[in-house]
């Protein structure tokens, strides 16, 4: 039995809400960090595009797949593709959570504990 969850289907609508809150998610944590003096990091919007940049010159970037339904991310580490499931971003392959990646990329390259 895989721990891969099936996507749950989500309207285009609702997909928009869903993509557009987390990546406001990760822009106002990145926001705080900066302002607050816990790491020196920049973030950069496009549409559903959202930059981080690290002070070791390092980048995740965040990309929404809007035909696929999916949230991409690219970081040092690799690529990972995450689906809609059960209220939280899946990842396609292994089912690991969104959010709980994202902090263990952005530690990693941020050189310190990083939790969205």
């Amino acid at each position: 039995m895989s721990s891969v969850p099936d996507g749950t289907a989500l309207s285009d609508a609702d997909y928009q809400r869903e993509t557009s809150a987390l990546l406001a998610r990760i822009e106002a944590v990145a926001d705080r960090w900066l302002q607050d003096d816990v790491i020196d990091i920049d973030t950069h919007r496009t549409g559903g595009l959202l930059e981080l940049s690290f002070p070791n010159g390092s980048k995740i970037i965040i990309n929404t797949q809007p035909p696929l339904h999916e949230v991409w991310l690219a970081a040092r580490g690799g690529g990972f593709h995450y689906r809609w499931s059960d209220g939280r971003w899946c990842d396609t392959r292994d089912g690991s959570e969104f959010i709980a990646v994202l902090s263990e990329h952005a530690s990693l390259q941020g050189d310190q504990a990083l939790g969205f």
